[in-house]
């Protein structure tokens, strides 16, 4: 019996495996029929590039298609069959192709949107373009969340969650910020070199987080002072390990891992992302207890304060809101997602744009020194922050070309008429993919001039004016999309933007950052600035979200002015 079944094996997996390709084509082919209709260039890719599968080999397996000669090596399923393949070509398909364009895969049709005054109509028509929770729901883990509900479910979280993002709570990301970025500068300046950047980046927004957002402050630590039995660094650890592997979490559950862990070798890592899973729901647990202890109290005596758990914890005690324990701890899970890892890479690429651009970095201290003079350590948030718009740009210029969280959109169960052009009316059919082409408009030197790929922060700064009483320029709507547009836009932008701009005015008044030199030295400035440059080109790459995937590659050394 065991012999006939190792014979059949083969045939079986043979078998199996034409019924996928079978499906696969009638499945592209019925595709590309609908896709052909809307009245759009169409491209075709034999492979879904959110296919989870695929998504786990398709850089592997690209790099070795693209070795082949000519057409083979150059074609739809090289440009486009892999994840935010849109940082790459930027521009170029719509250059090809025009303001739209579609691309057929066996799952789904994806539509490709980069005009800017039909793309705010879109934002603004809600009920036809609706969020896509499918592409969002990796960060079920714990539970739903903002970022994975849509209806009467988003309504109600998104306005308990707005309501804590507020001035008073702007005031502790600002004094948060100031005080942990001083804490890190001072740890890089004391080290010869520093590979550490992109970490003790992620530990300050978890430590801003922490405390603007629940409450728990922590000192900064540095990655060679922390210790593994400290309680923010076992915090970060998990929440980056389950990040990191969200899909799989996501596949199995993490009720599934639990059940199976006391049967799963320690060695194992499923087992380890068990115990990760466990760890991180005791810790949202204890916070959750702790602060409805705290909320409690805090009421009594009349002077309940305002974080973004606090608020979470009022409205699982309010009756009329529905929002049920697991929403709860699913979206703490989303904030520490949205609030820590976002802005933790954003922070990462400016960081090495700046690096090597040090002409930037004089253009941000002499605003810097104008706005706070010599109060580097409490500056006031509502007089200081308004101010230094050149320390916002630097943000903006960032996501402007390395968006970390690409928008997506969804057509439902019905056909939406959408108007693209001069007057000119396409059909969109249901369950279509909507895509705002960000990288494209990010990039067009319609909006952003004729060096629209270079980092230049001053393009967001109006001429004329004096360091510290400048003002941004005002874009076209729908041509920067950092931040999404509509009513599904980011609650935490303001809440981002103080953090950054509170961290670049502690980091460069004084101080310059600048490539270490290669070659025992002898490799020049200049070689080192273009060294960084290519290294943010050639090596980013989304993991779950755009990020620096070898940021230690390029060492960074501190200097006073």
């Amino acid at each position: 019996m065991a012999l006939f079944w190792l014979l059949l094996l083969p045939a079986l997996v043979t078998a199996i495996t034409v019924i996928l390709v079978v499906h696969s084509a009638i499945s592209l082919g019925r595709n590309y029929l609908v896709a052909r209709r809307i009245g759009v260039p169409v491209r075709v890719i034999p492979i879904d590039h959110a296919n989870p599968l695929w998504m786990a080999v398709d850089r592997r397996v690209l790099s070795y298609v693209r070795r082949l000669p000519g057409f083979l090596g150059d074609n739809n399923f090289t440009r486009y069959n892999f994840r935010a393949w849109e940082m790459y070509d930027r521009l170029r398909p719509h250059r090809e192709m025009g303001d739209a364009f579609v691309i057929v895969t066996p799952a789904r049709i994806w539509f490709y949107l980069a005009s800017p005054d039909a793309l705010m109509g879109c934002f603004r028509r809600r009920a036809d373009f609706p969020h896509c929770v499918e592409m969002t729901e990796m960060l079920n883990v714990f539970g739903k969340n903002l970022s994975t509900v849509e209806g009467q479910q988003w309504k109600t979280q998104r306005k308990i969650i707005a309501t804590c993002f507020s001035e008073q709570n702007n005031e502790v990301v600002w004094s948060e910020s100031l005080s942990l970025a001083c804490d890190m500068l001072d740890y890089w300046s004391r080290q010869p070199s520093v590979t550490t950047s992109a970490e003790d980046l992620r530990t300050l927004t978890l430590h801003v987080l922490s405390g603007a957002g629940f409450g728990k402050f922590y000192r900064f630590e540095g990655h060679t002072e922390r210790s593994d039995s400290s309680v923010s660094a076992s915090y970060k650890s998990s929440l980056q390990i389950i990040l990191e592997n969200c899909v799989l979490i996501l596949a199995l559950g993490p009720s599934f891992l639990s059940k199976a862990r006391p049967w799963l070798p320690s060695t194992w890592k499923l087992a380890k992302l068990a115990d990760t899973c466990a760890a991180f729901q005791q810790y949202m647990t204890d916070q959750y207890e702790e602060e409805k202890r705290a909320t409690l109290t805090q009421e009594r005596m009349g002077g309940a304060k305002k974080t973004l758990m606090s608020s979470l914890i009022s409205a699982s005690q309010a009756e009329n809101t529905g929002l049920s324990e697991s929403e709860i701890y699913g979206n703490m899970f989303m904030l520490n997602f949205a609030g820590h890892d976002t802005t933790a890479h954003t922070f990462t690429f400016a960081m090495y744009f700046i690096a090597a651009n040090p002409d930037v970095q004089d253009w941000l201290s002499d605003e810097i020194r104008a706005v706070l003079g010599d109060n580097t350590t409490s500056p006031p948030y509502a007089i200081s922050f308004p101010r230094l718009k050149r320390c916002l740009a630097v943000m903006l210029e960032t996501l402007r070309l390395y968006t970390v969280v690409p928008v997506s959109k969804w057509v439902g169960d019905k056909s939406v008429p959408l108007q693209i052009g001069s007057g000119r009316t396409i059909v969109l059919p249901p369950k279509t993919m909507f895509i705002p082409s960000y990288a494209a408009i990010h990039t067009d030197p319609q909006f952003w001039g004729p060096d629209s790929l270079t980092w230049r922060p001053s393009r967001w700064i109006q001429r004329g004016g004096k360091p510290g009483d400048e003002d941004l320029v005002t874009i076209e709507r729908g041509s920067f999309l950092g931040w999404s547009e509509g009513a599904r836009d980011c609650p935490a932008k303001k809440f981002s933007q103080v953090e950054f701009v509170a961290t670049m005015a502690a980091l460069f008044r004084d101080w310059r950052v600048e490539p270490e030199r290669l070659n025992g030295g002898r490799e020049s400035r200049e070689e080192a600035q273009k060294r960084v440059l290519r290294l943010i080109e050639e090596d980013s790459a989304p993991v779950l979200l755009l990020q620096m995937l070898h940021p230690e590659r390029a060492p960074l050394v501190w200097r006073r002015r």
